[in-house]
């Protein structure tokens, strides 16, 4: 038995507005990207064996997380049963997700990401990787991220490091 936790993020360009400096009783133009490019991150993380499972995948909803679950299925040793601490998002909780069955899916509490250790490992890719940066395009998202995860799982220690459980211990 395996303790894993299990996250998505969206990753990718989204304009907003932003304040200006102006002469009292002007308007000045303050342009602003409004595109709208995103993908989203799927990961796994086990931080007893330090590791973890990802899919780069164009949207967030139950389709997708059947591929991820599927990916997760595949990885865990022979013989493992994964029990996967993560959040309440409509689709990790309905009855069109067909969990495998060497996986087991405990939800968290609503309203609380602060329980769930893989929100630590996504602030670490986005400070480290994936933040200060304009993309040209989808393509160029899909590879940050990709490049980003590739460098966060060959990281000895970093998994175990970012996704330590505080309130369950790492082995069952």
């Amino acid at each position: 038995m395996e303790l894993w936790c299990q996250d998505e993020t969206r990753i990718g360009q989204k304009g907003r507005r932003t304040r200006t400096w102006a002469e009292k009783g002007t308007r000045p133009t303050a342009p602003i990207d409004t595109r709208y490019g995103n993908t989203y991150l799927f990961g796994a993380f086990c931080p007893a064996r330090d590791t973890g499972v990802a899919l780069v995948l164009p949207k967030a909803n139950t389709e997708m997380m059947q591929l991820h679950l599927k990916e997760i299925s595949t990885q865990l040793p022979e013989n493992t049963h994964a029990a996967i601490i993560m959040d309440g998002a409509k689709w990790h909780d309905t009855p069109k997700l067909i969990v495998p069955e060497n996986i087991t899916l405990i939800k968290l509490p609503a309203y609380s990401p602060e329980l769930n250790p893989a929100e630590k490992v996504w602030q670490y890719l986005k400070d480290n990787f994936l933040s200060h940066k304009i993309w040209e395009d989808i393509s160029d998202i899909v590879d940050d991220a990709c490049a980003a995860w590739n460098t966060l799982i060959s990281e000895i220690g970093r998994i175990k490091s970012a996704a330590a459980f505080t309130i369950f211990p790492l082995e069952i």
